[in-house]
């Protein structure tokens, strides 16, 4: 048979796709069929033999020997004569096997077979990468950059495997050159056309649960359970974890000693604060723990509508709320409990005095600021010292004491 490069490309596509035996075949003969319909309309009568490991193929005919003046010839028929040019003593009624060269087909028919038979290859490669990163979803996976984009990191695999980490799914902190091992979990992996496009994310509540698991032995192994992971990527993240064994400590076993242990999970993250705290179904408890490091003073819950009022000394306060408010906001999420933060014994001092006050001489963006660390009236603001305000608020150093000089001037008043 003639060796054409269609052939030639046989055991070429089953070690460059490592393709099994049976696949390969099954796509050679599917090609090659349809090939054959296109041309004699029909390939019920043809068979097809294919040696991949080789790079052999024969394709024959059967046809049955009629009559020279039949008329009504068709493709599953073939006259005495033709029949006889074959082997001499062929009679009507009896069956012809003739291989169909390749070159039969035409120039144009082989371009096409050889274009039909990459495209199924990498339709099979796609369905297979496909259903590979399907089972490796909210797993965590390692690639390599290849190029960065404005909205996005391309990665490249051990097996050259494109996978994208969309900007949104960075870290803000996140910075990368190309060359860099990056870890995150698969998210999601969705056909776009043909191709399967492999998300990667590293803001997931998810990735970091799979790195406690990676980093903590006891997690691994069972001996303690992850409860429950909430995030602000690159801020701040609070875990609960829980152990069935008495005397394994869990908030311990995850930290370890002067944190050697967690120490991995937050440079991998940016350097994110993470709370670890032992997890509870006392819900009470449960949120006392959530709001660490402040220390509360009691909590009136509401079952039915999930909301509950946390009681806390004034300069307990600042420490519920957090920079940000981050630390409310992850509590309340960790809990499942909408948290409303009340200084206890509700009167305010005499000679203190609610910053709205000084709305005409305090700018309101500004007001709001110190109210979202828990900072809501002058004495709040300035029993602290400017280089602790500074760190919990995002306002400039300048800006706080302006609001202190004039706080200052108006109690002294």
């Amino acid at each position: 048979m003639e060796n054409i490069a269609l052939i030639e490309s046989f055991s070429e596509f089953k070690d460059d796709k490592l393709i099994d035996r049976v696949t390969l075949m099954a796509i050679l003969e599917d090609v090659f069929r349809n090939a054959l319909k296109k041309k004699y309309g029909s390939d019920e009568n043809f068979d097809i033999i294919i040696n991949p490991d080789k790079g052999d193929m024969e394709i024959w005919q059967r046809r049955v020997i009629v009559a020279d003046d039949d008329l009504d010839l068709d493709h599953l028929e073939i006259t005495l004569t033709d029949a006889r040019k074959i082997e001499k003593d062929f009679e009507i009624g009896e069956e012809v096997s003739e291989e169909v060269k390749l070159v039969d087909l035409g120039r144009r028919a082989i371009l096409a077979l050889r274009q039909n038979l990459i495209s199924k290859i990498h339709e099979h490669d796609n369905t297979n990468l496909y259903k590979q990163f399907k089972d490796l979803i909210g797993d965590i996976y390692t690639a390599e950059v290849h190029h960065v984009r404005p909205r996005v990191v391309i990665l490249i695999d051990d097996e050259n495997n494109e996978i994208v980490l969309p900007k949104e799914k960075q870290i803000p902190s996140d910075f990368f050159r190309k060359g860099d091992s990056v870890r995150g979990i698969i998210e999601s992996v969705e056909l776009k056309g043909n191709k399967p496009q492999i998300v990667m994310s590293r803001t997931s509540d998810i990735f970091l649960e799979k790195l406690f698991e990676q980093e903590i032995p006891e997690v691994a192994d069972g001996l303690i359970t992850v409860k429950a992971v909430v995030r602000i990527p690159g801020e701040k993240a609070k875990v609960a974890v829980d152990s069935y064994d008495d005397r394994i400590d869990p908030v311990g076993a995850c930290v370890g000693m002067k944190g050697s242990r967690i120490h991995g999970i937050v440079r991998e993250l940016g350097n994110e604060n993470i709370d670890v705290i032992n997890y509870t179904t006392n819900t009470q408890l449960f949120i006392t723990r959530a709001l660490s490091p402040a220390k509360v003073s009691s909590i009136k819950i509401n079952e039915e509508t999930k909301h509950a009022e946390v009681f806390l000394q004034l300069e307990e306060v600042s420490k519920a709320i957090g920079r940000g408010g981050h630390n409310i906001k992850l509590a309340g999420l960790l809990t499942g409990y909408e948290l409303d933060v009340i200084r206890e014994g509700s009167v305010i001092e005499d000679e203190d005095v609610e910053l709205s006050e000084f709305s005409d001489e305090i700018e309101g963006w500004i007001i709001q600021e110190f109210a979202k660390v828990g900072l809501d009236t002058a004495l709040s603001i300035l029993k602290h010292d400017v280089a602790d305000l500074v760190q919990r608020t995002d306002l400039e150093e300048e800006t706080i004491l302006d609001v202190m000089r004039i706080l200052k001037d108006e109690l002294d008043n």
